[in-house]
């Protein structure tokens, strides 16, 4: 095994650079599959290994339910350099599941808690949801009472729009239920609590979806101006709204965050989608590597895996 079950604990810093190359010169569309996709391939690799490390700390623990044979000399020096990680790979790995099962927890309890608070008389058979409230919010629901989602809206955030930015609000929580961006923030939370250095990553893909839901709001209403007002108004309120917000809330974004951002970038042409010719040197570059790092991720841990298999197979008593 040596040092390729070690190779994919640290190869997620590969990835480091297109996560901020990304989000500004490609599409926010291909950004976010891009970037979730990477994402979640390195998380897989560094859990796989944090896996092998463990199963061979447990065989060196007294008492532990795995085979005797895996436990003895002739294991042990075929493994020397993971005797004592594997101990603490045991903890980290612990540690590992307990965060990414908080996070979906955390995540099942949100949707359900938000499908709850909505008033029974809200939605009917329309994908629209207003909410008798003073404080503006608005959010995307995903599944609940209707299968493609729900787009819920407070009347204190309609009052503050005028129509054509009332239809852009709208578009742009549309496009998240749409594009299933609730997928991709689940995906990029769970790799970042699998492995810290993906956390880039995660704050990367948060705010490239709402760039993309931004872009298909521009298009469905034929105004990218009228988004980036919508946008700015809704920034410019003092309060989060109160309930919970599956999706990132429309109005939960503040001018001190991504929101300039977002509307300088509707102020200027809409982004190409094409990914050739490369819009960038330096997104050229940080591809290529974060491409290498995760390809000698993916073959590190599946050596790492055959390796360990190989030898506890011999191992294991007939």
């Amino acid at each position: 095994m040596g040092v390729f079950v070690y190779l994919p604990l640290v190869l997620p810093l590969t990835a480091l650079p297109m996560a901020r190359l990304a989000e500004q010169h490609l599409h926010p569309r291909s950004a976010t599959r891009l970037l979730a996709a990477v994402g979640s391939t390195l998380a897989l690799c560094s859990t796989l290994c944090l896996a092998l490390l463990m199963v061979v700390g447990t065989a060196q623990l007294p008492g532990n339910p795995l085979p005797d044979g895996w436990s003895d000399p002739e294991v042990r020096a075929a493994v020397p350099y993971e005797e004592k990680a594997g101990l603490i790979a045991i903890g980290v790995l612990g540690a590992v599941l307990v965060a990414c099962g908080g996070t979906l927890l955390r995540h099942v309890r949100t949707r359900i808690g938000a499908a709850r608070a909505l008033p029974a008389s809200t939605g009917g058979e329309s994908d629209l949801a207003v909410v008798p409230s003073p404080d503006p919010y608005a959010y995307a629901l995903p599944g609940g009472r209707r299968r493609g989602g729900l787009v819920v809206v407070s009347t204190g955030m309609l009052d503050v729009l005028d129509a054509r930015e009332r239809r852009a609000l709208v578009a742009h929580e549309r496009a998240h239920l749409a594009g299933r961006h609730h997928r991709y923030l689940l995906v990029t939370q769970l790799a970042a609590r699998a492995n810290p250095f993906l956390l880039p990553l995660r704050t990367a893909v948060a705010y490239s979806t709402e760039r993309w839901a931004d872009e298909e709001a521009a298009y469905a209403v034929g105004s990218r101006r009228a988004v980036a007002t919508a946008v700015g108004k809704a920034a410019l309120l003092s309060h989060r709204p109160p309930g919970p917000a599956v999706l990132p809330a429309f109005a939960a974004s503040t001018p001190t965050g991504p929101v300039p951002r977002r509307v300088a970038a509707l102020l200027d042409p809409e982004p190409s989608a094409r990914l050739w010719p490369p819009p960038s040197a330096h997104l050229v570059l940080a591809a290529v590597t974060a491409t290498v790092g995760t390809a000698a991720s993916a073959l590190s841990s599946l050596s790492a895996t055959v390796t360990l298999v190989g030898i506890l197979h011999a191992a294991t008593p007939l």
